[in-house]
């Protein structure tokens, strides 16, 4: 009855060389047991030493025992395989390279279950089974396992450091706290974990919050693209009705047109061939008349001659020629008028179907674009580091302060040619492209200053400026007034006057906006379009300007 008690499990009766059960097991002079044939193997790898050790307590034999069988470990394994042991640990309980091993395990280490705060010991689940049954643990702290437990140990004192010191935020021991860190604001480690744990909470709740509103947004997001989908999937489902039908209807109208300039042909054709057929009835008759008036001038008998001339030289009425309507080429042009005339109008509404369909396209990218900046702070978010391309420079702009600041000099400057320079305005764009969102700002020491958005390609002619093309924008700015161009329409701008302006450019939203900068920001202009290339930043200065793009922090 007492044996069947006796719980062993598979390790106490395994080879700790081989790991399987023992087989014809020996017991070697420092009590350790082995396979015989793990135990020889192992002392012949030994046997140039001529000194012979146990693998696990690592005890010196000299000479090298003689290994006789142990004929009741022998028995106990056979008889405990009849009866049945315990099932050994799987593969997967055992510590590997990344886990966590139970210091107390000898041989082969399972993996750790918890570690101990107080022990500075990490357990596996047999090894940990006191903490939990005798009441001298009671008061330890587990933990999951880890293998940073000696970070506990302070350094200094090789003391468990139970304190914290606010002054330097750190974890300290009893001695540091009555050392080095004499007169700090400590308290005990415990006490330090409750407030953060409080704080940690309230991080969480605002986390918890924050992701609560976020996943409120994507929700409407979601709803959003949704219904941009399916309105988009009936619109185009709409017009493809909707050109089905002009494509009949055109095909409709072209039959008509033929059919209709078919049987125009047909009646005129019908006229035109009997007319002919009357004049070449015409014809033959006035041959037939000429051969017989030929031959009658022949005639030698002038009694004859006289008698026949008044029958042959009465003529039939001839056909007048007015009444021969030759209308050359033209027969059909009013026809080809007309239809082109349609081809044109058609056009025009097909173009203006199009500038509206991206106009609406536009507005909606704006509605799910992310909103504007609203100070200047948010601004700045965006700001990006822009300099002035000296291979657009005109001759009379000097550019300096790393290419940032421009300035206008009666005197040429020493430029080489290059295809990309403005030859007669006296302006530069930026060496940088822009697209995204970006924000910048010019700063006007003196004169008037064209502030300026233009594309790569815009006009290089000597008397188009930045806002006198269809690919540039610009903001013009002297001491009292602003105006803004483009295309050659000029705006008047209204807005308080200032050492600085700021530009926001939102590319792919289609936003252009110009703000007049001192203590707050004051919104001068804002363009509403759709880009369809990078942008340059440009500046245009008269007699006596000096213009800078400012480095914003």
């Amino acid at each position: 009855m007492a044996q069947k008690e006796v719980q062993l499990d598979r390790e106490t009766f395994s080879c700790s060389i081989c790991l399987d059960l023992l087989k014809d097991p020996v017991a070697i002079p420092c009590g350790h047991s082995y396979c015989m044939d793990c135990i020889k193997d192992h002392w012949d790898r030994e046997g140039e030493k001529k000194m012979h050790s146990c693998p696990q307590c690592r005890e010196i034999f000299i000479p090298r025992p003689v290994l006789v069988k142990n004929t009741m470990l022998a028995v106990l394994v056979e008889e405990l395989k009849k009866t049945g042991l315990q099932a050994a640990p799987a593969d997967h309980c055992y510590a590997g390279p990344e886990d966590v091993a139970c210091d107390v395990c000898t041989g082969r280490k399972l993996k750790a279950l918890k570690s101990c705060l107080v022990c500075l010991v990490s357990y596996c689940e047999k090894h940990l089974q006191p903490h939990y049954e005798s009441p001298m643990f009671e008061h330890h702290k587990l933990v999951e396992p880890t293998e940073k437990l000696k970070e506990n140990i302070c350094s200094r004192h090789n003391e468990v450091m139970k304190m914290f010191c606010r002054t330097d935020q750190q974890c300290i021991c009893y001695l540091c706290s009555v050392d080095q860190h004499k007169g700090h604001d400590i308290v005990s480690a415990a006490a330090e974990r409750t407030e953060r744990q409080r704080e940690l909470e309230g991080s969480r709740h605002n986390i918890q919050q924050r992701i609560q509103d976020r996943e409120e947004d994507v929700k409407v997001l979601q709803q959003e693209m949704e219904a941009i989908n399916g309105s988009a999937d009936k619109t185009v489902e709409h017009s493809e009705k909707i050109f089905t039908q002009l494509i009949r209807l055109m095909e409709k109208s072209l039959s008509d047109v033929k059919k209709e300039v078919r049987s125009q042909q047909e009646t005129e054709v019908s006229r035109v061939k009997e007319l002919q057929e009357k004049l070449e009835q015409e014809i033959t008759e006035l041959k037939r008349k000429d051969a017989e008036l030929k031959k009658l001038s022949h005639t030698e008998d002038h009694n004859q001659f006289l008698h026949n001339y008044p029958s042959l030289s009465a003529l039939s009425e001839s056909t007048h020629s007015s009444s021969i309507n030759i209308c050359s080429l033209r027969y059909f042009e009013d026809a080809t008028a007309a239809v082109s005339e349609v081809r044109d109008k058609l056009q025009d509404v097909l173009s203006w179907m199009r500038v509206n369909i991206s106009v609406t396209t536009t507005e909606l990218k704006v509605l799910l674009s992310q909103p504007e900046p609203k100070n200047r702070a948010d601004f700045l978010k965006y700001s990006c580091e822009i300099t002035l391309d000296p291979n657009t420079a005109n001759t009379h702009l000097l550019l300096s302060e790393g290419n940032r600041k421009a300035t206008y000099m009666e005197n040429k400057q020493s430029y080489h040619r290059h295809p990309d320079r403005f030859t007669g305005c006296t302006q530069v764009l930026s060496r940088e492209s822009l697209t995204g969102r970006c924000y910048w700002e010019v700063e006007r020491r003196r004169g008037a200053v064209y502030v300026a958005v233009a594309y790569k390609n815009t006009s290089r002619d000597d008397d188009c400026g930045f806002g006198y093309d269809n690919k540039s924008r610009s903001l013009f700015w002297n001491n009292d007034s602003y105006l803004f161009l483009y295309n050659e329409y000029e705006t008047p701008v209204s807005g308080p006057q200032s050492s600085r302006v700021g530009v926001y450019l939102d590319h792919s939203a289609g936003i252009l906006s110009f703000y007049s900068v001192s203590d707050t920001m004051t919104l001068l202009h804002r363009v509403q379009t759709t880009f369809t290339q990078p942008l340059h930043a440009g500046l245009r200065l008269y007699d006596g300007t000096t213009a800078e793009l400012c480095k914003l922090k």
